[in-house]
This record gives C-alpha cells, sequence and structure tokens, in this order.
C-alpha cells in the first residue's frame, strides 16, 4: 500500500507503524483538504491489515491541528432544521471514520489543539500531550455554535458531563496537565520524554496480531454504551472473531504442550514473555 499524495500531511510506514505528520500552511488549519486527505487515509488504512499502528504528530513546533477552516464553515446554513432533516457533517463522518479505524490510533500532541483539532485528537484512540507547550480548547460556544465534529458528543464520554460541560462553555484554554486530570488525555509527559515514549507503546502495539488490536478495539467501543449484558455478549462475539482470525489456538497450546503457564519464572517476566511468545505462529 502507497501513502503518498497527500497535500496536507505525510507519511512514514515503519515495522506495522504508520506516523502522520500534519504539515500544511502555517498553522495546520483542519480545511476541506485535511478533511479529504484524512477520509481517503482512513479508505487506504481500513484495508491496510500490515498497519497497526497510526501515531499522528506534527511538523509545526506549536501547533498539532488547528481549528476548523471558517473559510467553509461560513457557508454553513443559518437556517433550523428538524431532527428528520438534519445530515452528519463531512467532518463528523471523517472523524468518526478515523476513531473507528482497525488499527490503535494515537496522537502526539506538542502544540496548541483547539476546536477541530481538539475534537480530532478526541477521535484517537488514545492522546499524549507534552508539558508546556500544548494547549487545549473548545471554542466554537464564543462564536455562537457548538462543538460539531465530535466535540459535544465524545466530550462527555470521555470526561464526564459536568467537566465536559465546564470546558465546552468555559471556552478557555487549558495545558497538558489539566487535561490529564480531567481525562481528555491519556497522559502528559516532559517534552523530551513524550517521543520515546510514544515511539515505544506504538512498536509494542505492532508486534501483536492486527486481528486482535481490531478486535480488542471494536469491543471497548462497543461496550461503552451498552448495559453490561450487552457489553459481555459483544466482547465474546470480537473474542471468536479474533481467534478466528489469529494464532490464539497454536499460543494456547503451546503454553500448555511446553508448561510454560505454570512455570514461577514465566510469571515473573510476563512482559518479555508476551513478546517472545509472537514467533508461534
Amino acid at each position: 500500500m502507497e501513502y503518498t499524495n497527500f497535500e496536507t500531511f505525510k507519511i512514514d510506514v515503519n515495522n506495522g507503524v504508520a506516523t502522520v505528520t500534519f504539515d500544511y500552511g502555517t498553522v495546520n488549519v483542519q480545511g476541506l483538504p485535511m478533511i479529504s486527505d484524512l477520509n481517503n487515509l482512513a479508505q487506504k488504512l481500513e484495508v491496510d491489515s500490515t498497519v497497526k499502528v497510526v501515531v499522528f504528530q506534527s511538523a509545526h513546533p506549536e501547533i498539532f491541528v488547528a481549528h476548523a477552516d471558517t473559510n467553509f464553515l461560513k457557508d454553513m446554513s443559518g437556517k433550523a432544521v428538524s431532527r428528520d432533516e438534519v445530515k452528519l457533517l463531512d467532518l463528523q463522518v471523517v472523524l468518526d471514520r478515523i476513531s473507528k479505524l482497525p488499527q490503535a490510533t494515537i496522537a502526539k500532541v506538542e502544540g496548541f489543539a483547539r476546536g477541530g483539532g481538539h475534537e480530532f485528537m478526541l477521535a484517537c484512540d488514545m492522546r499524549f500531550a507534552a508539558r508546556g507547550k500544548a494547549k487545549f480548547m473548545q471554542m466554537e460556544v464564543g462564536m455562537g455554535i457548538l462543538p460539531c465534529g465530535g466535540g459535544s458528543a465524545r466530550m462527555a464520554r470521555q470526561v464526564g458531563l459536568g467537566r465536559a460541560l465546564e470546558i465546552v462553555l468555559g471556552a478557555n484554554d487549558f495545558d497538558a496537565d489539566e487535561a490529564e486530570r480531567v481525562g481528555t488525555i491519556n497522559r502528559a509527559l516532559d517534552a523530551d520524554e513524550i517521543g520515546p515514549f510514544v515511539d515505544a507503546l506504538a512498536k509494542r502495539i505492532a508486534l501483536w496480531p492486527s486481528a486482535s488490536i481490531n478486535a480488542t478495539k471494536q469491543a471497548v467501543y462497543e461496550s461503552i454504551d451498552l448495559p453490561i449484558e450487552d457489553a459481555l455478549k459483544a466482547e465474546a462475539y470480537w473474542l471468536y472473531q479474533a481467534t478466528s482470525q489469529t494464532p490464539a489456538l497454536k499460543r494456547f497450546k503451546w503454553a500448555d504442550d511446553q508448561g510454560a503457564q505454570f512455570d514461577m519464572e514465566n510469571q515473573r517476566i510476563w512482559p518479555e514473555m508476551l513478546v517472545n511468545i509472537q514467533d508461534v505462529n
């Protein structure tokens, strides 16, 4: 699979990890070219099982991804519509597609991520931010609208109702440590630590079978809005999707034949043993 001819970012693929580096204009504005590029990228990734992890970062020293381009927002309809007439916005559709990719997705934020840029980050599976560099905001309410790239819909799922409304209605900057505290990111890391940390995490995840990465993602996302009984059924469903496409059963047999699961030394080195068992196929 070739990952070329994108206008708003460049892509490097290495050992199952695709690194997407935004580099568009002066501020990485989230306009139609970026939305089109992201849609085309998703189309490729959805059918590429050789890529297991996608890391999104920026070439800009102060910006991750900026807000949505007002050049296309100003052409929005000013007329209210009924619920039956309303259609999803292009930005909503594309970011939802990014969130459902079979790969694990990581946002490495080392600059401003406001408005649509913040919503893009929320659509990723994991988010890490650099202290002293990352700043976050949803400013839409002050412009007279609301976060409409998933920011209203995803925020409460991420941080809870009260905090979501504080972020959205407050429409103010918050930094990496505050983002970690409220839960919009996984971790705040020092500027010299974020690169090595994300790189190590991406490389480790890329060791695992692509089908088990996807099954895990889908089961977790599907369970969010389900009663526990239905969530457990979804978990069982995705389990069998994984065992039908991965060497899992061979690995269980190997562990049983070797007596590996009863070896106390193995219990002490599970992280390393998990890497070594990837050779059993």
